[in-house]
């Protein structure tokens, strides 16, 4: 079914399909200068979402037609290639797809602690119970949130029904309970230096402290999870580098990448 459809926005914002497996790893990168501010990380991807962000830019991680017939790394040779490159990293980035609807989270970002790793979760903010749990067990050093637009348009943005309580949970476990946390939101199609406001001043209202405003781009390779979007264009840089201009005020760190 296309993301956007009314039937796709009728299923919840979970994936019991994925939330059933341990801990699917659809692939690892090595090494990253970019994903983990001011370290040397790698990051490792989990397979499936409950989200179907119309503008997302890997559907192989999300659509689970694409899930299923997709490639997969044992857990263990993971940890073993984290091992070996131990050294060389200062943490690690796990995300997806989305990381918290897998069982097996918690003991793969502690083995990763056990290696002396920092860990660094990218997340959608469905599961506020899963990020109490990592906190409380100390797991987790830094939290990145997507967030998908201000929450009147929330749920076109995620392609499904959202329970916006749970991600205003998310957010306030993050803002307090994360060592170092980031804000994002990928600034897709339709989204204007408005929207863009709104959702700074909801993230503010809650005290966040970074936030980052990503430039919407499809990519030569993998498509979008809606291909109907891959058309359309977002705001150019000079739009956000306005838009950030008007809201930086209310962060302490942030701005706009690339």
């Amino acid at each position: 079914m296309p993301a956007g459809s009314d039937e796709g926005r009728s299923r919840l914002a979970s994936d019991p399909a994925s939330a059933s497996h341990d801990l699917v790893i659809a692939g690892i990168q090595p090494t990253t200068l970019v994903d983990y501010p001011g370290l040397v990380a790698a990051v490792v991807f989990t397979a499936g979402c409950g989200f179907r962000c119309p503008f997302c830019h890997n559907p192989e991680l999300v659509l689970p037609e694409r899930v299923r017939s997709g490639p997969t790394v044992d857990e263990a040779s993971v940890l073993a290639t984290l091992a070996e490159r131990s050294g060389f990293l200062d943490g690690v980035v796990i995300t997806g797809g989305e990381p918290t609807l897998h069982r097996g989270l918690a003991r793969f970002a502690e083995r990763i602690k056990d290696l002396g790793l920092r860990v660094k979760l990218d997340t959608n903010g469905t599961r506020p119970d899963v990020l109490d749990r990592l906190f409380d067990r100390g797991l987790l050093d830094y939290v990145a949130m997507d967030i998908k637009a201000p929450p009147d348009l929330y749920e076109r943005y995620a392609g499904v029904r959202v329970d916006l309580a749970a991600i205003e949970a998310s957010i306030e476990r993050i803002v307090r309970r994360a060592p170092e946390h980031e804000f994002r939101t990928t600034v897709a199609p339709g989204l204007s230096v408005d929207d863009i406001e709104r959702t700074a001043e909801w993230l503010n209202s809650q005290g966040a402290r970074r936030y980052a405003l990503q430039r919407f781009r499809v990519p030569d390779d993998k498509g979008l999870v809606d291909a109907s979007w891959e058309g359309r264009s977002g705001l150019d840089a000079d739009d956000l580098q306005r838009a950030w201009e008007r809201i930086a005020g209310r962060f302490s760190d942030g701005g706009v990448r690339a």
